[in-house]
């Protein structure tokens, strides 16, 4: 039986766009739900960076491009993928307090209705230890289902994102372009079955 539904497949495929859709149909049909998802940043239509933004709408760096003129900074440790600048204070401020929320729901059966968005399990997110412990919390926890995302297998394995990827009681979607417009009902089908084994 799954407990939590995972989308996969390359960047830009449109991952964070069913994720937004599921829940507004998960919102509209009576079921909690709370998370975040990750956004590109654009300035003068080239990608600058990425943003997270809560569902409740805040809004925080995740990371930028370096800017050339920015020397290492002074005894903090970086943290970069690719091109960009890994800004974890203000991912971990932002993302981690939603576990906590999540984990203390009062124990009420609520929070079984309730499903957690992580959007997404990637190189970026999981320079944070803290957020790799509380992703796994809440993977084994009874209080929510995920609703969740992780890249497609490229180069070095990410050891959570392999974990998820191979947990039975996870069920992994792979998105393509050739199937995004129709897998939405199969999401929300899978959604709705882990809610109800919840309840």
């Amino acid at each position: 039986m799954f407990k939590h539904v995972f989308l996969t497949g390359p960047p830009g495929v449109g991952k964070t766009t069913l994720v937004q859709k599921a829940c507004e149909a998960l919102v509209s049909s009576g079921v909690g739900a709370e998370g975040f998802y990750t956004e590109e940043v654009r300035e003068g239509g080239r990608r600058v960076g990425f943003d997270v933004v809560t569902l409740t709408g805040a809004r925080g760096h995740l990371s930028r491009i370096r800017d050339s003129r920015d020397s290492q900074p002074h005894g903090r440790r970086e943290y970069t993928v690719g091109q960009y600048v890994v800004d974890l204070p203000s991912f971990e401020n932002l993302a981690l307090p939603l576990f906590r929320n999540i984990g203390s729901a009062d124990g009420s059966s609520s929070s079984s209705r309730k499903v957690f968005v992580i959007d997404e399990i990637g190189k970026m997110e999981l320079f944070s230890q803290s957020f790799i412990r509380a992703v796994r919390q809440t993977l084994d926890s009874s209080s929510c289902t995920i609703l969740g995302t992780i890249p497609i297998p490229k180069g070095k394995p990410l050891g959570l994102v392999e974990e998820v990827r191979n947990r039975r009681d996870v069920k992994v979607f792979t998105v393509s372009k050739e199937n995004r417009n129709a897998i939405l009902q199969d999401i929300l089908e899978t959604l709705q079955e882990c809610l109800k084994s919840k309840a």
